[in-house]
């Protein structure tokens, strides 16, 4: 729902299960064509017994391109772009030596997206699939249909976090950072200062701007205005690597009083319901054909933020023991790193109540001024 596929994109293998080729393709290419020498006249398009399969770029001709073909491999998440979230394409299998009488699915299924976080069960022989033809009037049901799930695994894809998490108020001068090493340790190896010294070597993976929390991407939740009915919190997110930008992003979190949200400003917002009626976790993402739908490599154009304005509920509302901030965050489908709770911004002393706290910043302004005039 909030995962989608960055650059390079998707490929997609398998093990045939006798001695198949793949004749011809639409839609997508294999990325060898193996050994074709028992073809002298008429070579398949892949002879590989363990073909990888990989998108084609959009302009593809014509006579090669497939419904929902051609985006590069890249797709956006179900929540954020449901078209662009579907990728196909078409194939044309034969066989090497005899004919055989029955058709065998293949084995061995693995996705790369472009992690190799993916992990594929085994193929499943479901209902025939039916594609409607003659504008509609016309279904047609394929002769056999299989089908197959690949999950996503944090752990699997990366031996380290992704994304940390820090939070400010506006009751509290001090700043909760990211947690240290929250994404690894800095070292000479895996960061940099300045973007000057990013090494210039094409194909090298994008290094970090040296940080405390050595994540890529750092979200910060600050807790901005309380008002009577309503309470502001603003969300900044920043990007730490240098030479990669984050293409249709996507922030998800869960918090009780997302269920109450009156306006969110420069991004979109969809509310997820996970579990059932209850409304506490949404999705944020940016708004298309402006910048922030991009999230710049680091530097002056780096991070991206939003305001959202949200209703009190007076029957559970309240700024005590870190409630204010979310339970959870993730981006691009990962979780993130959060402080533990023992170190979130906390309320001044108890003799002094929210409503009090701007109140009270007035009388010391206006002492100030009085002692300086005398």
């Amino acid at each position: 729902m909030y995962r989608q596929i960055m650059s390079p994109g998707w490929t997609i293998g398998w093990t045939w299960a006798k001695k198949e080729v793949i004749w011809s393709i639409v839609g997508a290419q294999a990325t060898d064509q193996g050994d074709c020498k028992e073809f002298p006249s008429n070579i398949p398009h892949s002879c590989e017994k363990n073909p990888r399969i990989i998108d084609m770029h959009p302009g593809a001709p014509y006579n090669k391109q497939f419904q929902n073909c051609c985006k590069g491999g890249i797709l956006s998440s179900m929540g954020q772009d449901h078209a662009n979230s579907l990728s196909a394409f078409q194939l044309s299998v034969g066989n090497s030596g005899n004919t055989y009488s029955t058709v065998s699915p293949p084995k061995n299924f693995s996705l790369l997206g472009p992690t190799q976080g993916y992990t594929c069960s085994s193929v499943m022989g479901v209902p025939s699939s039916v594609s409607l033809s003659s504008g509609g009037h016309r279904k047609n049901r394929a002769l056999m249909t299989w089908q197959l799930v690949c999950t996503y695994s944090q752990l699997r894809a990366s031996k380290t976090p992704t994304c940390c998490v820090s939070m400010s108020s506006f009751y509290n001068s001090e700043i909760t950072p990211c947690p240290s090493c929250a994404c690894g340790c800095m070292n000479n190896e895996n960061c940099v200062k300045t973007k000057s010294t990013v090494p210039q070597i094409e194909g090298v993976v994008p290094m970090m701007q040296c940080t405390q929390h050595m994540c890529p991407i750092r979200v910060h939740w600050h807790v901005k205005k309380n008002y009577k009915a309503y309470w502001l919190v603003r969300i900044t997110i920043t990007n730490y690597c240098y030479n990669l930008n984050y293409t249709k992003w996507t922030l998800v979190a869960q918090h009780p009083n997302l269920n109450n949200i009156a306006k969110v400003y420069s991004l979109i917002y969809k509310p997820l319901q996970v579990y059932g009626s209850i409304n506490d976790t949404g999705m944020f993402y940016g708004v298309e054909k402006l910048n922030n739908e991009d999230l710049l490599e680091a530097g002056s154009n780096g991070s991206v933020y939003t305001e959202m304005l949200l209703k009190k509920d007076e029957n559970i509302f309240t700024l005590n023991h870190g409630w204010a901030f979310p339970r959870k965050v993730y981006f691009n489908g990962d979780e993130c790193i959060m402080p533990l709770p023992v170190s979130y911004p906390s309320l001044p002393n108890s003799v002094v109540h929210v409503s009090d706290i701007g109140r009270l910043i007035i009388i010391q302004v206006v002492v100030a001024i009085i002692y300086q005039s005398l």
